[in-house]
């Protein structure tokens, strides 16, 4: 056989190998693709993924089974939604006669998994009036639950501005909403200052990074509970924690995080607050720009609105138009926007620590 024929049947059967490999190679990775997509579709089956939650939240706390949670939840029904945290919804439901919040986290692993366990580090340890109280737990398989006591009035942000957006808010129906006052709108932000002065002064800080309106809840008697710890961070030293990634919401977030800075601080969350104290007075949502005259061509952002009035004293101008203006006195309304503005300067060093906020908020006279 000469050279140029050898050269060909090497060819041949060079190729037919190479062909073989590959689709061998194809076969298998379609069989590991399809066992991982198998095992993705059953959530409930008796696979555990691990979490790293051991021992790093409180030990006392429940853990309760999944057959529990179906049948309080009717099976998740949307019927029971009461709220959408950052990820995941919340359902009302009636579990050991006992009306509790449940917050079912994203089947998104990553994100799930993210939260459960910065709730269970952070929450799972806190035991303040001004914090909501975390009951119990459902860890099975790729379900992440967590259980919490139920607050009757929901969110702050659903009497600021009504939200509810369906017949199904289960909400929306428990209490009419009527406009806060000024002394119950002050009641509230005194109960947000006392729970974050006692988050930030714990032997080992934390952080919440995400304060606003809707991460507030209020009880019957309009006692505020700070919720939804998804974002939270333990704070090992000096008072900060590196992340990687920006945490919290445009509108309520600090400056210097949207400028790349990567680490968060005590201080975010007072910049958070003291957004979160202009809404509160205002009715204005933070996150929305807005025309502050009628015929304005420029629309304008909450807190740079409020810098511009505050410099011009027009500060009774900026109350919400709902707060009745009877006996109000103005020093106290003067005060409060000097303490909101403080909180929420650019720059950081120059914000209030929320002991010092606690004090000048019981100074205000109502």
């Amino acid at each position: 056989m000469d050279h140029t024929a050898q050269g060909i049947l090497a060819a041949i059967a060079s190729f037919f190998v190479a062909t073989l490999l590959f689709t061998l190679m194809l076969v298998l990775c379609q069989r590991g693709k399809n066992r991982n997509q198998q095992t993705r579709t059953r959530p409930n089956s008796q696979l555990s993924i691990p979490i790293g939650e051991s021992a790093s939240f409180d030990p006392s706390l429940n853990r309760v089974s999944m057959p529990d949670l179906i049948q309080a939840s009717r099976n998740f029904s949307p019927d029971l939604i009461i709220g959408d945290g950052s990820f995941g919804l919340v359902y009302r439901c009636c579990l050991a006669n006992r009306t509790v919040a449940v917050k079912k986290l994203s089947s998104d692993a990553f994100q799930g998994f993210r939260e459960f366990r910065a709730e269970m580090e952070t929450l799972g340890k806190l035991r303040h009036p001004n914090i909501v109280t975390i009951l119990g737990y459902c860890a099975t398989g790729w379900d992440r639950i967590l259980i919490y006591e139920f607050i009757e009035n929901g969110s702050l942000d659903q009497w600021l501005l009504d939200t509810s957006s369906s017949e199904n808010d289960v909400s929306a129906s428990l209490v009419p909403r009527l406009p806060l006052s000024w002394e119950t709108r002050l009641k509230i932000i005194r109960g947000v200052a006392n729970g974050l002065a006692y988050m930030h002064n714990l032997d080992t800080p934390i952080i919440h990074r995400d304060i606003k309106a809707s991460n507030v809840l209020l009880d019957k008697e309009f006692e505020a509970h700070i919720a939804d710890f998804g974002l939270a961070r333990i704070i090992e030293s000096s008072h900060s924690h590196v992340s990687t990634q920006v945490a919290g919401t445009m509108g309520y977030m600090p400056p210097e995080y949207l400028l790349g800075a990567t680490t968060a601080t005590t201080f975010g969350d007072v910049y958070s607050f003291g957004i979160l104290m202009l809404e509160i007075a205002t009715g204005i949502r933070p996150n929305l720009p807005f025309k502050a005259e009628e015929g304005d061509c420029q629309e304008m952002r909450l807190a740079e609105w409020a810098r511009k009035m505050v410099e011009h004293n027009r500060q009774m101008k900026m109350l919400d138009a709902n707060i009745s203006r009877d006996g109000l006195g103005e020093a106290g309304v003067v005060e409060f926007f000097r303490i909101a503005m403080s909180c929420a300067s650019d720059i950081c060093k120059e914000r209030p620590a929320m002991k010092e906020v606690v004090d000048l908020l019981n100074g205000i006279s109502t």
